[in-house]
Formats: C-alpha cells, sequence, structure tokens
C-alpha cells in the first residue's frame, strides 16, 4: 500500500500554500494513474480521441474535428499542449499551428472531466467516454449553443474513430445551484439526482485539463461547513478562483434522491439486474444512515487526506464493495453479500477460470484475482460465473430466486423509508405505486399467470433438442402431467430423469418454454404423447401460434398503462388442445356426413365438438396468463371470463382463436370465434341484456352486464320457456346465437323485443293457434288454444290487454300523459300459417271489436290469503262470487252460472276480461308478465269447471 503522512489542516489556525498545493499534487497523482489504467484499455484510435480532446476543445481550426466556426466558444482554462499532442494534431491536418495565447484570459472552457467507469475495475471494451465540458457562468445562450454544436461533432467523429463519447455541458453555478438542462451521464436518471451524482462525479471523474475541483481542498471533516471554508480559501488568497471550479459540496443529501435513485435503479434491475443491484444497495445504506450519510465521495477524501494512495483500494468500484461489504456484514446478510460479490464479478467480465487472451494479465484481473482468493472463490464457481453466457433454466431460476428477493426488498425498504420522509422527499406517491406494479407485473407470482425467469441473467436460454412428454398418474396418487426434459428421452427412461419443467396442463408448459425463449424457432421437441391425442402437426401450430399471439420480446409497459388496472391486449384460444372430439369415429376409421354441422350440436345427436378451451392472455402489463376450461360449461366459462377481462375505457384485445385436432378443426375455430365476437359485440354496443346459446339439447344464457357477466344453465326448452317468462327488474333485450333454437318460432320472436311495448305473436295452424307476448320488459308469455279464426283467438286477449292498460294508468298521475298512455300493443302473425317452420314475421292491424260478437265480462279480484294462497274474486257481469261465499267451489259455481247466461250451454271457452292485483303487489312493481300468468291461472281453473259443469 502507498502510505504518506496525513494531511489534516485547521483553517482555523491558518493554511500554509504549500499544504494545498501537496493536496492539489496527491489527487492530480490519483488522477494521472486512472488516465493511464484508461489508456491502457483503450484502442490506440481511441487513445487518440482521449488525448486530443483538450485540444479540440481549446482552439477552433476549419480543418480539424467539431469545426463550426471562427466565433465559436473555445479554449481551456491554464491548458499548454505538449509537443507529442501537437504532433498529433498536425497528423490530423498539416495546415494547423497552434497559437499560444499571450497573458492572462479568463477563456470560456473552465474545465474537462470523464466521468464514469473509465479508468476504473469495471472499465470494458465497450464502456462509453462521458465528458463534463464545464463552462464560463456568463457564457451567452447563443454562445452555449454553438460549443454544443461543436461537441456534438466531435462526438461524431469520436464515432468514426470507434470511441463512444457523450458531451455534456455544465454551468457551475447554475449546477451548484440544482440548474441543469440536461443529462449528465448516459446513465442519470434525471434532475432529481444531483447530490447522488455530484457524489459519482467525485469518486470517479478523471481530471482531463483546466481548473481541478475546488472540493478537493476542503477536508471532509469540513464538509459542514464546506461555504464558509472554501469562501476564507478565497478571501484570503491561498487559492486563486481561476485556478478551481466550484461545483458544490456533499454535506447534506436530501432524502428524496434515495427514494428516487432506488426507484431508478429497481426500474434499470427489472431488465438489468446485475448492472444495478450494486447502485440499489448503496441507496438503500445511504438512506439507512440517513440524516448523517457518510457518502463514497468523502471516503474517498478522506483516503487521500490520511495518506492511503493505493490505486486499488482508490478504485470507485472497490471502495463501493468495501461500504457494502460492511453494511452487510454488519447485518449478517451473507447471502445478500454473496449476491453483491456475484454483480460485481460479472460488472468486472474479467473471466478468471480461463488464461488471459494476450497472455498479460490486466491490472483488473489481478486485482480481481485478489478479490476472489478473499472470498474463498474456488475454479467451480468461477468457471460457473464464467459460463453464465450457456447458463439454462436451472441455473437461471436459481439466480432469480436471489435477484428477486433483492429487488422485492429494495422496494418495501424504499417504500418504508419514503413514508417516514414523507415531508421532505419530494417522490410523488404515485411514482411508487407505479414502479411497485412494475414490480408486481414482472415478478409476482398468481395463479394462472406464467413466470418470467431471465430478466436479464442470462442472453439466451434457447435449447437445441428438447423432449415434450406426458406423464402418467403415479400409484403414490401424482397427478398426470406434461413435462419437458432436456434431450431427446425414450418414453421407457422418462423416469430416469429429471424434468426442466412441469405442468398440469400442455399450454402451461408451453407457453412457459416461450415466454422464457426455452424453445424458439431453432429447437427441436421430440414429443411422447401418451395417453393424449397430440400429434406433432398439432404441436408445431401451437408453438407457432404462441409466437403470432404473444410476439417476442416484449414491448416495454408505458407508465400510462400501469397508473390503470391491467387489461387483456392479445387473447389467445384454442380448442380441443391433444384431443380429437369424435376419437370414437377416428379410431372405427369412420367419417360421419350429416346436414347438421353445427361444432356445438353436431350431427343428429347434437354432439358438442368443444371439449376444451385453453385461454392465453397478455395483458396491458406484459403479464402472460394461462387458463383451462374443461367441462359441461367449459366454452360458457371462457366466455365469461373473456368479457368480464374487458374494460369500457380499453380497446377490445386482439383475438385469436385456433383449433388443431383431428377432426373439423377448422369449423371449430371459426364456430368459437363467431361466438366470442357476436357476444362481445352486443356487450360493447351498449346493448347488454341477454345472450342464449343452445349446446346440444341444453340452453345457456349470458347476461351482458359490463363488468359482470353471468351464465345460466337451462337443462331443456320447457326450462327455458319456464325462464323467459319470469319477470324482469328493467327492459332487457335478448339475443340469439346464430344457431340457438333453430327450427322453433322462438327463433323469430324473441330477437324483436321492444321497450315500452306489448308485442303479440300469432301462428294458425288447423283449428289450432299459438300465442305468445313479449311484454314491456321483454318476459315471455306463451300458449298453445283452440281457435276458429284470428278475431276469436285475439279479441279477447285485446280486451284483457286495454284493461290492464287501463287500470294501471289509473294508479299515475294525471297530467303525466305519456306515462298514462302505457305501453302500445303491436300484433304480428307468423307466416307459414300451420306446421312447420315459420320463415317470416308480419305486422297486422289491432282486432276490431264486433257488435255482433258481445262479450261476456269475467273480471277477478286477488286479495292476500293464507300463506302464499291470495283469495279470488270473481264478477260476471257485476255479479260477485267469492271465496267466502263458496270456497273450494268458487269455480265450480262461476260455470253453473255461466253456463246458464249462455244460449244451449255451449262448452266453448270462457276468458278473464279484467283483473285487479293491486292488493297483493304494488302497481309500480307489476309488469304485464304478472297479469297473464295469472289470468292463465284462473282461466285454467275456470275452463276446467265449464269442462265438469
Amino acid at each position: 500500500m502507498i502510505l504518506t503522512h496525513e494531511i489534516r489542516p485547521n483553517i482555523d489556525d491558518g493554511i500554509d500554500r504549500k499544504v494545498l498545493a501537496r493536496l492539489r499534487k496527491r489527487f492530480l497523482a490519483i488522477n494521472q494513474g486512472r488516465l493511464e489504467r484508461a489508456m491502457e484499455a483503450l484502442s490506440t484510435r481511441q487513445q487518440l480521441v482521449l488525448r486530443l480532446l483538450p485540444l479540440l476543445l481549446d482552439v477552433n481550426h476549419p480543418l480539424l474535428p467539431g469545426y463550426v466556426s471562427a466565433t465559436t466558444p473555445a479554449g481551456l482554462s491554464s491548458f499548454v499542449p505538449s509537443d507529442e499532442l501537437l504532433a498529433e494534431a498536425q497528423r490530423l491536418t498539416r495546415s494547423f499551428t497552434y497559437k499560444a495565447r499571450r497573458g492572462e484570459q479568463d477563456l470560456p472552457i473552465h474545465g474537462l472531466f470523464l466521468m464514469g467507469s473509465l479508468g476504473t475495475l469495471a472499465q470494458a471494451e465497450q464502456s462509453d467516454l462521458d465528458l463534463w465540458v464545464c463552462h464560463a457562468d456568463e457564457l451567452p445562450a447563443e454562445q452555449v449553443a454553438e460549443l454544443r454544436r461543436k461537441c456534438d461533432l466531435l462526438e461524431q467523429w469520436a464515432a468514426t474513430q470507434g470511441a463512444e463519447v457523450h458531451c455534456f455541458l455544465v454551468e457551475p453555478r447554475g449546477f451548484v445551484s440544482g440548474a441543469r438542462n440536461a443529462q449528465l451521464t448516459s446513465d442519470d436518471c434525471g434532475t432529481s439526482q444531483h447530490y447522488l451524482l455530484l457524489d459519482e462525479f467525485y469518486r470517479t471523474a478523471i481530471w482531463l485539463g483546466g481548473r481541478t475541483p475546488l472540493w478537493w481542498l476542503v477536508p471532509d471533516y469540513e464538509e459542514g461547513r464546506y461555504r464558509e471554508y472554501v469562501d476564507t480559501l478565497l478571501s484570503k488568497r491561498f487559492i486563486r478562483a481561476d485556478e478551481v471550479i466550484d461545483l458544490g459540496s456533499l454535506a447534506h443529501i436530501p432524502p428524496g434522491e434515495f427514494i428516487g435513485s432506488g426507484m431508478w435503479q429497481l426500474f434499470k434491475g427489472m431488465s438489468s439486474p446485475y448492472k444495478s443491484v450494486l447502485k440499489l444497495l448503496l441507496s438503500e445504506v445511504y438512506a439507512s444512515e440517513f440524516p448523517r450519510v457518510g457518502c463514497l465521495a468523502l471516503r474517498f477524501k478522506a483516503e487521500v487526506y490520511a495518506g492511503r494512495l493505493e490505486l486499488d483500494e482508490l478504485d470507485p468500484y472497490i471502495l463501493l464493495y468495501r461500504r457494502l461489504e460492511e453494511h452487510l456484514a454488519a447485518r449478517g446478510e451473507s447471502e445478500r453479500l454473496e449476491l453483491v460479490r456475484r454483480c460485481l464479478y460479472l460488472k468486472v467480465g474479467k473471466k478468471l477460470s480461463r488464461a488471459p487472451r494476450q497472455g498479460r494479465k490486466s491490472w483488473q484481473r489481478l486485482l480481481m484475482e485478489r478479490m476472489t482468493d478473499a472470498w474463498g472463490w474456488d475454479s467451480r464457481v468461477l468457471g460457473l460465473l464464467d459460463a453464465r453466457s450457456q447458463w439454462k433454466v436451472r441455473q437461471v431460476s436459481l439466480e432469480r430466486r436471489a435477484l428477486v428477493n433483492e429487488l422485492t426488498y429494495s422496494y418495501r425498504f424504499l417504500s418504508q423509508f419514503a413514508r417516514q420522509q414523507q415531508a421532505g422527499s419530494g417522490i410523488a406517491p404515485r411514482d411508487l405505486g407505479v414502479l411497485g406494479r412494475r414490480l408486481y407485473a414482472a415478478f409476482e407470482r398468481k395463479a394462472g399467470k406464467v413466470e418470467f425467469i431471465n430478466p436479464g441473467i442470462a442472453p439466451d436460454l434457447a435449447e437445441d433438442l428438447l423432449t415434450l412428454a406426458r406423464l402418467p398418474a403415479t400409484e403414490a396418487g401424482g397427478q398426470a402431467s406434461w413435462a419437458l426434459f432436456g434431450g431427446s428421452v425414450a418414453n421407457a427412461d422418462l423416469g430416469n430423469y429429471a424434468p426442466i419443467k412441469r405442468a398440469r396442463e400442455l399450454l402451461e408448459l408451453l407457453a412457459w418454454s416461450h415466454r422464457n425463449g426455452v424453445i424458439d424457432g431453432s429447437t427441436r421437441v421430440t414429443l411422447q404423447p401418451g395417453d393424449s391425442d397430440l400429434t406433432d402437426y398439432e404441436l408445431s401450430n401451437l408453438l407457432s401460434s404462441l409466437q403470432q399471439a404473444v410476439p417476442m420480446p416484449l414491448e416495454e409497459v408505458e407508465e400510462n398503462a400501469l397508473l390503470r388496472p391491467s387489461v387483456p391486449s392479445s387473447v389467445l384460444i384454442l380448442v380441443n388442445v391433444g384431443l380429437d372430439p369424435l376419437r370414437q369415429h377416428s379410431q372405427a376409421n369412420l367419417h360421419m356426413t350429416t346436414a347438421r354441422t353445427d361444432s356445438l350440436g353436431y350431427s343428429g345427436v347434437r354432439d358438442n365438438l368443444v371439449l376444451t378451451l385453453d385461454q392465453v392472455s397478455l395483458n396491458s402489463w406484459n403479464e402472460l396468463l394461462v387458463n383451462r376450461y374443461a367441462g359441461p360449461s367449459a366454452l360458457l366459462d371462457c366466455l365469461r371470463d373473456f368479457l368480464n377481462g374487458l374494460s369500457a375505457d380499453a380497446a377490445p384485445p386482439r383475438l385469436l382463436v385456433r383449433c388443431f385436432c383431428r377432426n373439423r378443426a377448422a369449423a371449430i375455430a371459426q364456430r368459437v370465434e363467431d361466438l366470442f365476437r357476436d357476444a362481445y359485440a352486443q356487450l360493447a354496443g351498449g346493448r347488454g341484456g341477454r345472450y342464449l346459446l343452445q349446446i346440444r339439447q341444453h340452453y345457456h344464457l349470458l347476461r351482458l352486464t359490463p363488468g359482470k357477466v353471468s351464465h345460466q344453465r337451462l337443462a331443456d326448452l320447457p326450462a327455458l320457456l319456464e325462464h323467459l317468462g319470469e319477470a324482469q327488474p328493467a327492459f332487457s333485450p335478448l339475443h340469439l346465437d346464430r344457431h340457438a333454437l333453430e327450427g322453433l318460432d322462438l327463433s323469430l320472436i324473441l330477437p324483436l323485443g321492444r321497450p315500452g311495448s306489448l308485442q303479440v305473436f300469432y301462428r294458425m295452424d288447423e283449428g289450432q293457434a299459438d300465442l305468445y307476448v313479449l311484454d314491456e320488459r321483454n318476459s315471455l308469455w306463451m300458449r298453445r288454444q283452440a281457435c276458429d279464426d284470428e278475431q276469436t283467438l285475439l279479441l279477447p286477449l285485446q280486451r284483457f290487454l286495454q284493461a290492464m292498460l287501463y287500470r294501471r294508468s289509473a294508479q299515475l298521475p294525471l297530467g303525466d300523459a305519456q306515462a298514462a298512455a302505457g305501453p302500445e300493443i303491436h300484433y304480428y302473425e307468423l307466416l307459414p300459417a300451420g306446421r312447420g317452420r315459420a320463415q317470416k314475421v308480419e305486422r297486422r292491424s289491432a282486432p276490431q271489436s264486433a257488435l255482433a260478437r258481445p262479450h261476456y265480462n269475467v273480471q277477478a279480484i286477488l286479495e292476500p290469503g293464507e300463506g302464499s294462497r291470495p283469495r279470488t274474486t270473481l264478477y260476471c257481469n257485476h255479479r260477485e262470487f267469492s271465496e267466502l261465499e263458496y270456497g273450494t267451489g268458487l269455480f265450480q259455481a262461476v260455470a253453473r252460472h255461466i253456463l246458464a247466461q249462455r244460449a244451449g250451454q255451449g262448452r266453448y271457452p270462457c276468458y278473464i276480461t279484467d283483473l285487479d292485483l293491486s292488493a297483493i303487489t304494488a302497481e309500480n312493481a307489476l309488469q304485464s308478465i304478472h297479469y297473464l300468468r295469472y289470468k292463465q291461472r284462473l282461466e285454467s281453473a275456470l275452463n276446467a269447471a265449464l269442462e265438469q259443469a
């Protein structure tokens, strides 16, 4: 170790200028050592760029790189080029002659500094050159623009020499006050990182020319009164103002900077964790020490003052590692310390398990050998880390656990620190919330979510050869599953190998392989299908469908998407994966021919060919989810979940439906896709209501309410009719699937429901008629009855409906003319008449009452009775018949009375002409279906009594 005597100035006792000169000399010696190390790792042309940059910013010459105009700011304070440097410039252009400036001049460029990894342990071939160009504070805006243009041209020239240079203009006075217009490194997250950026600058910057940092001359123990100390140095002329550049002190770092820096590193760490863990943990260390933060730059300065000038120990990355090691060792967190060591080793990138390419060991390699020896790493550990580019699933999964644990721990620490420092952090809870959602989306496990195991750990997880196998259930109770094995494994040998990944369902395994790049376009997969119907053809198409639906790599999630709940962006539905819906026919080598080709009711036995559905969804947070649906309600469950996952505020997801099974694959896929699109069109159109689907002999009714779609299974047609006849809380349109109720009159009637109207449909059939009513809320009433003609069929119903509407309107305010008018009554005939399938519906006029057909008034009044049975009172042409008088013989008494009034005592049907339900149900809770139901019950009882009288 290089050790010289400690310098410990005390400004209160007076300072010797020679002491300040020795301090400056120490820092310049360290600077020179770092510069030489930086040069050592650069190519010859890159070295030329680095040497010439100070000269090119000191002069304006039309034939030298970076020339804009003769008036462009140029001139670097205290810069005197060497003869060797001038000779190199003349090799670029022979006409260049350097003219030395005479006398003291206030030149526009005060200092040049390289910042970042150059000259450090972590310098690599691809390291860029972040150059701070510190210019005069009073430089006019137009001259700053000229200087910016000159820097842009220098960057372009450097690129032609193989050097990536980024020039950042810095106005020292504005920088100290926190004002800056640009990022100051290519890894800078913005103005919220002022002090932490300054911390990094002071411990990593390499001075190339101009004034030296004033900060060098202020002891670390005087940082708390930095401004007073500096003012004394300048006012008492211990130093000259034109010799130094003042970028400020590190006496106090606001807590918001630790949070902001941690958030930035967390954000980067989700894709490149090794690069971020070191800085992320440093933010944690600083925050844990707040408010007395001993930042690394102050430790670096203290070491210089103490005379410990060993370049290796003053290396910024060694200083960083030592600080993290102290923190974690004190806390007993050995696993986190091991992770830090791996991150440092991989950041440095010197593969110690292999001989150096040039035969000579670099200073970085020698230093890392000493470090790894001290850590107790053997050749096995080094070989494993050096082979990171070849890491596959098993090793990546192990490493992911450590990295994800670190990222999530840091997020929780930052969140807690932000709450504690809420008053002074300046960090919006919204920003922390967005970051939390990024972490959740990237790493949190949940049901159905495909785990992403490779957040920048290994470059390529693709396998050349894999075996996909269906494993049977075990005698010990293990369930049947799908498994992925490395290499080609025979079926008989599967039990002798550990799978790379096992899953209950095939699509879960394939989606995981696709998301993590385990299977790509070059992977050959050997299939062992077991008891499934999966074929190589189907497997190939399944993988192609995944690639089409979820192209990799995924685009980065925008912040706006994280401000809202996640919604599906792409949905792939795969039908009958590994299943043949007509397996019994395939095994018998039979081919069915049938006119009934609907995939949900195929052939005469109405087979449902949709047996299973696997839904693969990519949402707006880049989460990939897989759900499987099987069983009698698989299709409806999948459709329900698909519709419930949609958002009214977001565009619908891209929908792909595919099927590759052995029989009728294209027709099955098209049928399912049509169903999903039809149901979505109804929901998205704002029409809502109900959607009726028929599968085999069963009916399924979906209730289309945004975000709350549900479905109900109805065993057969009578159950459906009973359900359609139930009261509705409001008008509920009914949409029919294109194959629902085929051959039935209802397929023409049900879609015609209109709110606020009563619609009467009828169909004549040789002395019989089918009568249907859709009421104002789209509830269905129907009956089949004998009739001679349309008038006989419709007049009794018309009289009843008009009386019902009159009675209901009488309960409304008199001034409410529109409400008092009540629902309109419309009549329609189904054609053609007779048996067979109706083809069309035609509007008809309301029936006209004829004088030749006087009617007999039968009014019914229902009142609450004992239990759930109401009491009935009937009035026949105003004569009262009540249960109080006749008891259970009420209808027989009324039947005898009616027959006595008829000529010849004819036994044709009797109809209820008016009905009052106000005593048993409030009028505003009633709808027409209630009246029609009670009417039908009363008429059935009365006409049965007529037959028996």
